[in-house]
């Protein structure tokens, strides 16, 4: 029996720093043993099918193969597509009418609980807002995020310590919805 996973590599080819090519990552996770490996993008999206039904194991492994490969750490986040059609499905913001760059995820490795957003004025940032989901925080950025100023708020390294965050657009989520279902 396999499961369909993603694997969302947080801060990959980003401004040319932590350089990790489609291929070299595709080539590690079948040495890894996983099979039917894709990348979509460039900013590390991988698909692929394991016999592993442990997602931590799998980014551990996946972090470990990148260090030894490449020299430097990549935090990784590992979730299979049934998760990831139930974040798509359970967003709280209206995805079918908004540009894919208003539309944001951020996946977490571990629940977040809500009393770390607390410090967060949710008034103090309209028309912006954010929704916390399952180990998903999902983020409305009519502006897109680089004018985002809650995406700026909610980056900070403090908020979320010790939790491996990494966002996607929803044009991105979508497309990984697809790749994944079985």
């Amino acid at each position: 029996m396999t499961t369909t996973y993603a694997a969302l590599l947080r801060g990959i080819n980003v401004s040319g720093h932590k350089r990790v090519p489609m291929a070299d990552l595709r080539a590690l996770l079948s040495g890894l043993g996983h099979d039917n490996v894709v990348t979509h993008l460039q900013s590390g999206n991988a698909v692929f099918t394991s016999a592993s039904d442990d997602e931590d194991a799998v980014a551990r492994a996946l972090e470990q193969a990148i260090e030894d490969r490449f020299g430097f750490t990549v935090d990784c986040v590992v979730r299979d597509g049934g998760y990831l059609r139930a974040v798509a499905d359970a967003c709280p913001f209206p995805a079918d009418t908004l540009e894919g760059k208003q539309l944001h995820v951020t996946f977490f490795s571990a629940p977040v609980d809500p009393e770390r957003l607390a410090s967060l004025d949710p008034a103090g940032y309209l028309p912006e807002e954010f929704r916390l989901g399952d180990r998903a925080l999902y983020l409305y950025a009519p502006n897109g995020l680089g004018r985002s100023k809650l995406a700026e708020a909610l980056g900070r390294p403090a908020l979320f310590k010790g939790v491996t965050a990494t966002s996607r657009n929803w044009n991105t989520v979508v497309k990984l919805v697809e790749l994944t279902r079985d």
